[in-house]
């Protein structure tokens, strides 16, 4: 790996390791074994490169979640069963990546202050409810670009609510199969 590679792997060490807004530039460059001058050569800013190793590493949880996903659905599952088997799969994740997830907490309650991030939240929130319409729903992208919004932005809402409910009390934060009865008691 080159210099800038070394200081996007030490970024997201921070960052799991202390969260976006306790990160110093020095713990970057301790964690990559960069100097601090890299920083600026290679990013301008430790903000900047703090930011492209949040998304990076969002990218990356992603593309994760989606090969775990697909692996686990059976193809005649109905879509309540699709989305039990995907929010199993999405709560584990919850497990793994902890410290990734109370980092885009720790981002929400500074939004205001964070135009730059805000721009790229927007614009990955986007990208992600389509993601996420195709994933928990079987969404064919492109066919009907109202279903796709539509569902994508409610499992988003999903997401966020029971992910803030899990960070809090994973004990009380509910399987998968709670979900679905959850829904059911709605729509019976």
């Amino acid at each position: 790996m080159g210099n800038r590679e070394d200081l996007l792997a030490g970024a997201k060490r921070c960052l799991i390791e202390k969260g976006y807004s306790r990160t110093t530039a020095r713990d970057i460059a301790n964690a990559s074994g960069v100097s601090l001058a890299g920083i600026g050569y290679h990013f301008k800013s430790k903000e900047a490169l703090m930011n492209e190793a949040l998304f990076e590493a969002m990218r990356e949880w992603g593309d994760d979640l989606a090969a775990t996903l697909t692996a686990d659905v059976q193809p005649d599952a109905t879509p309540l069963e699709r989305f039990e088997t995907a929010w199993d799969r999405v709560v584990e994740s919850f497990t793994r990546l902890r410290p990734l997830w109370l980092t885009q907490f720790e981002l929400l309650g500074q939004i205001d202050h964070l135009p730059e991030v805000r721009e790229q939240l927007v614009q990955a929130t986007g990208e992600a409810r389509l993601g996420l319409a195709e994933l928990f729903e079987g969404v064919e992208l492109g066919g009907d670009p109202e279903r796709e919004r539509l569902a994508g932005a409610l499992y988003q809402a999903l997401l966020t609510g029971f992910l803030s409910q899990w960070l809090l009390d994973p004990a009380g934060a509910l399987s998968g199969r709670e979900v679905v009865a959850a829904l059911r008691s709605f729509t019976s």
